[in-house]
C-alpha cells in the first residue's frame, strides 16, 4: 500500500462529477511539495477537484503507462478519463484551476 497522503482524498463518493488530477511524485522532491501546496489550494477553493498522489517508484506501470518523465507531473482528465491538461514542473494556481473547469 502507498503511504504516501492523497492532497485531496475523496471521500464523497461522487468522482464521476469531479475534476480528476494524478499528482505523479518521487521522495525528496522539493517540486513536489510546491506542486502539492498548489493542488491542495485549487481543492480548497473548488470542491469538484479530487486528486490522487502516486509515487512512481511505488506505481512504476502506471507511471510508464502515463508517460511520465520527471517529477512532478500533474495530469488532469476530463470525465471520460482522456487527458487535457499535463504539467511538468510546478504548474501555477490559475493553470490548475482552468485545466479543471475544462475537465468538468
Amino acid at each position: 500500500m502507498d503511504s504516501t497522503p492523497a492532497v485531496a482524498p475523496d471521500v464523497t463518493g461522487r468522482e464521476e462529477s469531479r475534476a480528476r488530477l494524478t499528482l505523479y511524485t518521487s521522495a525528496f522532491c522539493e517540486p513536489c511539495m510546491q506542486t502539492r501546496a498548489v493542488l491542495a489550494e485549487a481543492a480548497r477553493l473548488a470542491p469538484r477537484i479530487a486528486v490522487t498522489e502516486l509515487d512512481v517508484a511505488r506505481n512504476i506501470e502506471r507511471a510508464e503507462q502515463d508517460g511520465i518523465r520527471s517529477t512532478p507531473t500533474v495530469i488532469v482528465s476530463g470525465q471520460d478519463g482522456s487527458e487535457v491538461f499535463r504539467a511538468e514542473g510546478v504548474p501555477t494556481l490559475a493553470q490548475v484551476l482552468a485545466a479543471a473547469a475544462k475537465a468538468l
